[in-house]
């Protein structure tokens, strides 16, 4: 059997890291928002059920629809962070390697 040569892995660009950067850093804001105004809902409504498996089943449904949207936003949130981190790493990287006159 043959050896496959393995792709050039290049850096990605600092504009490209920044630019998904914001576009995640949105999408974390969002789901924040969205997180604070379903837990309000969730707050301002009460549970009609009669009994009580009703009533454990449909906060174990809030709960869970309320961290997940959370859990959304903070992954979100790392990932902007994490892409900016990327671009500063590759912007030195960049500096370190091109060649001085």
């Amino acid at each position: 059997m043959t050896q496959a040569t393995p792709p050039e892995t290049t850096l990605p660009t600092p504009l490209r890291c920044l630019t998904g950067a914001l576009i995640a850093g949105v999408m974390s804001i969002a789901l924040s928002a969205m997180t604070s105004k379903i837990a309000m809902t969730f707050a301002t409504k009460p549970m009609i059920q009669k009994t009580t498996m009703a009533n454990n089943i449909a906060a174990a449904v809030r709960t869970l629809v309320v961290g997940s949207t959370a859990l959304g936003a903070g992954i979100f949130g790392i990932i902007a962070i994490g892409l900016v981190a990327l671009a500063i790493q590759v912007t030195f990287s960049k500096q370190k390697s091109s060649p001085h006159p």
